[in-house]
């Protein structure tokens, strides 16, 4: 089968010709899960004589529907359902005749500001708790107005404990009560009981007044279109054309997605494929459940699970290195990846002494060795500033060296850059500190009540987010390291794969 002038291999044409009601396929980096998306969708088309409306594509971010669409409108010159969870929730919504204004993203925020600001400032037993949350007394109202306005860190990083909480609570699908169970079970943590339930009780009133705003104002968040589209589908006698489901990025479904796709599932008796990498499953701060990947066969009895094993993107000698140092964690499932490239030392470390002088020099000197097009690729937005100076420039994702501007360098955190490639890619801030790589801000105590995923394996995500940055590439992976503070997933590199690696100083 051609499809975008491309021959699908075996594995998969496997998948495309693949009847199953509930398939998995896992995908390693850069296995071409979109020309297999758009073979499955041509054969379903053509082959089983699925007509366009009976075909649904969901992906998890709005460009990556979009460019999906673009895809098939191209291929197939068809115009089928392809969206994000949320455009899809909406959609339900207007079919079924229901009236609602979409929130936008600083509304929570607003109600916890107003919340600290002002709500609380005629009550002086809220005051008592936010006191024992930020370990302060406050005597009156006047104290606490004035610590709140001098002390804007602390704040600050309270705010966003709450809104990810909120979120978190309402993206895993909690009701009201749980926050009464939370409240029941502090008792039991007999060192922080006091600290436990004073945010507890903060956080449930902000819900609530975030709540009814939303109520008040016929507005709706991203969690509430989707919970809100799973109860309509439940509810109401609706009829949906679909017959086959196809997600794309499945690794990075929350609870409540998943549940609106049970829910459509059920109505319609649709078969589903689903497509994905474990191995890149990166957003759990958002309510990403890897488990709906991982066990798979648990929530669908009959599944059945294929693999695309050839990548088409990196060396094999890169992912032997990338896929061992990933399977260290024998929660994710087994890929056998290959690859038919070959490449000596694709990953290469350098060690600087002063990545800003020396940053330009690395440059300019690969750029001759390897020609252009870099992708440079930070843990953290502020990264980007670990390499800036009066030569050194950065706009518009774009990092400009002076006299050299002739020379195309992106920058991108990894998370940005999932699903994307370069011909040749460098990581920063490759560092044994608190906000490097690993990141070693440990996760708040709080977040683990509405947080359903328990990670066992250390710095799990970490490693998964490293293993998204190494296979970005098409050619080599750079590590720019900091010897006097090298991180550890760079010494486990080092450790292992010393032979399969080339080792560079900065003069």
């Amino acid at each position: 089968m051609l499809i975008n002038g491309y021959e699908l291999d075996k594995e998969q044409t496997a998948i495309v010709l693949d009847e199953s009601n509930h398939l998995l396929v896992v995908a390693g980096a850069g296995a071409g899960k979109t020309l297999t998306i758009l073979g499955k969708i041509n054969y379903l088309i053509n082959n089983k004589k699925y007509k366009k409306e009976e075909i649904l594509c969901i992906s998890y971010t709005r460009d990556a529907a979009l460019s999906l669409k673009q895809k098939i409108t191209k291929e197939f010159n068809l115009n089928i359902d392809t969206f994000t969870f949320h455009k899809l929730s909406i959609e339900i919504l207007r079919k079924e005749n229901i009236n609602f204004n979409i929130t936008d993203n600083e509304t929570l925020n607003r109600c916890i500001y107003e919340y600290l600001f002002i709500d609380i400032t005629y009550n002086l037993k809220q005051i008592e708790y936010i006191g024992i949350i930020l370990n302060a007394k406050f005597k009156n109202t006047k104290e606490y107005i004035f610590y709140i306005n001098n002390n804007s860190n602390k704040i600050e990083k309270i705010i966003e404990l709450i809104s990810t909480f909120i979120r978190l609570f309402k993206c895993n699908n909690y009701s009201f009560n749980n926050f009464y169970t939370y409240l029941k079970n502090t008792k039991y943590h007999i060192f922080t009981s006091k600290k436990r339930k004073a945010f507890l009780l903060i956080t449930l009133n902000i819900y609530l007044k975030y709540r009814q705003f939303l109520i008040d104002n016929n507005e709706l968040d991203f969690d509430d279109l989707i919970i809100k589209a799973k109860e309509i589908i439940i509810k109401r006698k609706i009829n949906l054309p679909y017959k086959y489901i196809i997600i794309d990025e499945y690794q990075d479904s929350s609870l409540i997605r998943f549940q609106l796709i049970e829910a459509i599932l059920n109505k319609t008796n649709a078969k589903l494929m689903v497509v994905g990498d474990d191995f890149q499953s990166i957003y759990r701060f958002s309510g990403c459940n890897l488990d709906l990947f991982v066990n798979f066969k648990i929530y669908f009895n009959d599944a059945k699970i294929l693999k695309i094993n050839t990548t088409y993107r990196n060396s094999k000698e890169l992912i032997k290195i990338a896929g061992d140092f990933i399977m260290k964690n024998k929660l994710q499932i087994k890929k056998d990846l290959n690859s038919f490239k070959s490449l000596k030392y694709p990953i290469q470390i350098i060690y600087y002494k002063n990545i800003q002088n020396d940053f330009k020099k690395i440059i300019i000197k690969l750029f001759n060795l390897y020609g252009n097009d870099f992708l440079v690729l930070g843990r953290n937005n502020k990264d980007i500033n670990l390499i800036l100076n009066n030569e050194i420039t950065f706009k518009n994702n774009k990092i400009i060296i002076k006299n050299f501007e002739n020379i195309d360098i992106k920058y991108l955190t990894i998370h940005r850059s999932k699903g994307l490639e370069s011909n040749n890619v460098f990581i920063i801030n490759l560092e044994n500190d608190i906000c490097g790589l690993p990141s070693k801000i440990k996760t708040n105590m709080m977040l683990k009540y509405v947080n359903n995923v328990k990670e066992s394996y250390p710095f799990g995500e970490e490693r998964r987010l490293f293993y998204v940055g190494l296979t970005r590439t098409k050619n080599y992976c750079i590590l720019l390291v900091n010897k006097e503070k090298e991180s550890i997933f760079v010494k486990e590199i080092v450790r292992n794969y010393k032979k399969q690696i080339k080792i560079n100083y900065m003069k």
